[in-house]
């Protein structure tokens, strides 16, 4: 098991952080979409694309994170593509602010934390898992 051996504690780290991460996404999105009325009334100003992204994305982000965990490959590309995805669907939310729409404060700063958190664990997969075994 040569993957086992070379398993870094940064690769279970941000292993860890993804599935967490998309543990928690898919609950809040949830409680919002599927719960009840206080529920939705809780998230304030939601913006629909914005939550049914984040919610659909929490599912790739415990897939990516189990990939990674396993030291697979299509799971840095998967990384990879939330990150794209998540900064697409971020500047769309810019526009949606900026053409004027309702929004929540706490959803730019959510947004922004995403990009983030998704542009550091492609990097460092990217570095650990692609370069590495070029």
């Amino acid at each position: 098991m040569k993957n086992q051996q070379r398993r870094t504690p940064l690769i279970r780290a941000i292993s860890l952080v993804a599935v967490g991460f998309g543990l928690l996404t898919i609950k809040e999105g949830g409680m919002t979409l599927i719960g009840n009325e206080a529920a939705r009334a809780a998230a304030g100003n939601y913006v629909p694309f914005v939550l049914w992204f984040n919610f659909v994305a929490g599912f790739a982000y415990v897939v990516a994170g189990i990939g990674l965990w396993l030291q697979q490959r299509w799971a840095v590309w998967l990384a990879v593509a939330i990150a794209a995805a998540t900064a697409f669907t971020f500047a769309a939310f810019g526009a949606h602010i900026f053409i004027g729409g309702l929004y929540e404060k706490r959803t730019v700063i959510a947004m922004s934390l995403r990009t983030l958190v998704w542009a550091t664990i492609a990097a460092i997969a990217w570095r650990r898992l692609v370069r590495r075994q070029a």
